[in-house]
């Protein structure tokens, strides 16, 4: 079995999911849209994962991989592989299927309660409430097809699933604390005080049990979305 990912900046990569990708016997493989565009060939790929990034998925003019990327994706969706999307990665899958990408009313970064919504018998259920992570200033129309999975008072649009194996989210469930100090040192230009903008020692801060929550979340999304797909 071989996941791929796609990483959009060297600091943002698999987190917690790259010893459970280990674990589950994946080989793990990955575009760096920061070093090469080259994509691998669909049908060797038997999950994909699309992190998260400071760019917009709108920018296709100055980061023309962009299009081949969401063309890539689509043709995953299409062909029934599992598919999640991180934050950026959210957003592409949105917009690789037609919908709105656009930026959000306020910023939401740092550790804040979301909200799962009952999606119906077959979508993964999130709690109904948790501390997650967030770091994001866009957010997305649901795709034609998604069914809304969670909220928060700073993004109506969280989370979503297409189907049975697709879903993306706009929050940080593979956040450990290495990864959430990468995004404070390079992007530290962000953190300004606003009502979901949390300041750098809250951010960093936080207990352990947070951390263990999110990564515990992410497991369980993850083998919901390869059972699904196997």
């Amino acid at each position: 079995m071989r996941a791929h990912y796609f990483q959009h900046v060297p600091f943002e990569g698999l987190g917690c999911i790259r010893p459970w990708l280990v674990a589950a016997g994946y080989e793990v493989t990955c575009t760096r849209f920061f070093e090469s565009a080259e994509l691998p060939q669909l049908n060797a790929v038997d999950f994909l994962i699309a992190m998260g990034g400071p760019m917009s998925v709108n920018d296709e003019e100055e980061l023309p991989w962009l299009v081949a990327e969401k063309r890539f994706i689509r043709r995953a969706l299409e062909a029934g592989k599992p598919v999640l999307g991180i934050c950026l990665g959210a957003q592409l899958i949105a917009s690789a299927l037609g919908a709105r990408v656009y930026p959000n009313e306020l910023k939401e970064i740092g550790w804040f309660p979301l909200r799962g919504i009952g999606g119906g018998a077959d979508c993964f259920r999130f709690p109904q409430s948790i501390q997650a992570f967030h770091w994001h200033g866009e957010t997305f129309d649901l795709p034609p097809g998604a069914v809304q999975l969670a909220r928060s008072d700073g993004c109506e649009n969280q989370a979503y699933q297409i189907g049975r194996v697709a879903i993306g989210m706009q929050f940080h469930l593979e956040t450990t604390p290495e990864a959430a100090e990468k995004l404070v040192v390079n992007c530290r230009a962000e953190l300004t005080p606003s009502r979901y903008v949390q300041s750098e020692s809250e951010l960093l801060q936080v207990p352990a049990g947070n951390y263990r929550a999110v990564n515990g979340l992410m497991v369980e999304l993850l083998s919901y979305l390869t059972r699904a797909g196997s």
